[in-house]
């Protein structure tokens, strides 16, 4: 169970875009963010790149409008011949006992669109999966069970319970009810009344999460507006929030301190939408089930981060931003010096929300599904990765950096450009360690 409590900064930028009172779907610059045409995510496609202005160190997008439609991935570079990963990943899951290192190694690349490649292998690499596939039929099904059993007694209304407790008696009692007689009335402890205000009253718990559950809502509703999947305007749509809704709520509940932040929302998104579109009907089926599980033990690597009481320690948000600057010296000193000392941009003011949010805001959906195969397979774990591509994002702007001030340099890094994403990955799986930190492992 998650213990401590998070908190999010307040005058850091906003976490999560659209919060910052502006309209949805535009930014400061007028850019227009995720297309109009809502189209679905499914198959994975090549995309033609056209000519266009590219820094030096890397070959991100510069100059002219930034689009960020859902199913266009302009920036997205796919490496290595897909029909030849598939190959080897159907063979890596289709083994008795899974080689995770091998695995590791293939997803880190890139996992193909498509079957149940990603799902499968997203649950491997989380550890939700054992690695022994004998295992899988049984692990699958107790999971699932306690999660069933969560939501009844985590989500139910008191009278909900209550009424089907009754029905459950009535149908094992025969009951003898005089017919010519006053109807019986039931007895009702103070504790058991709606109104009660007792704290071992259900009803006092149950209405205690009223308000996390409209902020949930809300939250759900600026999830990715644009793609169908996720749509308000499907009964599709609707469907898949209220389980997103489910999830995050029983989250709230099994852990009273940490309960439910801002942002949490995104990070169970691409989880439950690979899950969802698993081409397995039993697997698609228990989405919401399978989600929960991993998510918790997703957000549970990074639960440092949301502690308070963490902040200032070895283990949280404080260090990790530190760890983040000493990489940076470590791999560009020059670049360093001018983001600390020049243009004197904090990594709080943008990475906070690259690492707490595993930069979901920060790239369209097929890329943070993308991205989220190399973090999740990554041998020294998912901050170490996390941590490395954060670094490597600096580096691949290095040149605006350079000439730009404060404020030029902050807008750029929270409304990161385009970028050829498998050059962004190979830069960050080159990061070398920072020797005066924890030291990262190199990576193959």
């Amino acid at each position: 169970m998650l213990k401590g409590k998070i908190k999010f900064p307040d005058k850091i930028g906003v976490l999560v875009k659209g919060l910052d009172g502006k309209k949805e779907g535009k930014e400061e610059d007028g850019y227009e963010r995720g297309g109009g045409g809502g189209e679905e995510l499914e198959t994975l496609q090549h995309v033609g790149v056209e000519s266009v202005a590219v820094d030096e160190e890397l070959g991100v997008r510069l100059g002219g409008k930034v689009e960020r439609e859902s199913g266009v991935g302009v920036g997205l570079r796919l490496g290595g011949d897909f029909d030849e990963k598939r190959s080897d990943l159907e063979y890596e899951l289709s083994q008795e006992e899974i080689n995770l290192e091998k695995l590791q190694r293939i997803a880190s690349t890139g996992i193909p669109d498509g079957g149940s490649l990603r799902a499968t292998t997203w649950k491997l690499l989380l550890g939700y999966l054992p690695t022994s596939r004998a295992l899988w039929e049984k692990v699958l099904s107790e999971n699932r069970l306690k999660y069933a059993e969560l939501r009844e007694e985590l989500l139910l209304s008191p009278s909900e319970i209550a009424r089907r407790k009754e029905q459950d008696c009535f149908s094992c009692e025969v009951v003898d009810v005089d017919s010519s007689g006053p109807l019986a009335r039931h007895d009702v402890s103070i504790e058991d009344h709606p109104l009660s205000l007792g704290e071992a009253s259900p009803w006092h718990r149950f209405f205690e999460y009223t308000e996390i559950a409209e902020q949930i809502d809300r939250d759900l509703q600026r999830t990715h507006p644009e793609m169908k999947f996720f749509s308000l305007d499907s009964p599709m749509g609707n469907k898949h929030r209220e389980a997103m809704r489910n999830i995050l709520l029983i989250f709230a509940k099994l852990n009273p301190t940490t309960r439910y932040v801002q942002g949490m929302n995104e990070v169970l998104a691409p989880l439950y939408y690979v899950f969802s579109l698993d081409t397995d009907e039993g697997n698609a089926a228990n989405a919401e089930a399978d989600s929960f599980g991993c998510f918790v033990r997703l957000l549970s690597d990074s639960v440092d981060h949301f502690c308070q009481q963490l902040d200032n320690s070895s283990v949280g948000i404080h260090s990790t931003l530190a760890k983040l600057k000493g990489l940076l010296k470590a791999n560009d000193q020059a670049l360093w010096g001018h983001l600390e000392f020049t243009s004197k941009v904090n990594p709080q003011f943008y990475a906070f929300r690259w690492i707490t949010l595993l930069l979901t805001q920060e790239f369209e959906f097929k890329i943070i599904l993308r991205i989220w195969d190399s973090l999740l397979s990554h041998q020294s774990g998912i901050q170490d990765m996390l941590l490395r591509i954060c670094c490597a994002m600096l580096l691949c702007v290095k040149s605006r950096l350079m000439s730009g001030n404060f404020a030029a340099n902050l807008h750029l890094l929270q409304h990161y450009p385009e970028v050829n994403i498998e050059h962004l990955l190979q830069v960050a799986r080159n990061i070398k360690p920072d020797p005066e930190s924890s030291p990262l492992r190199s990576s193959v």
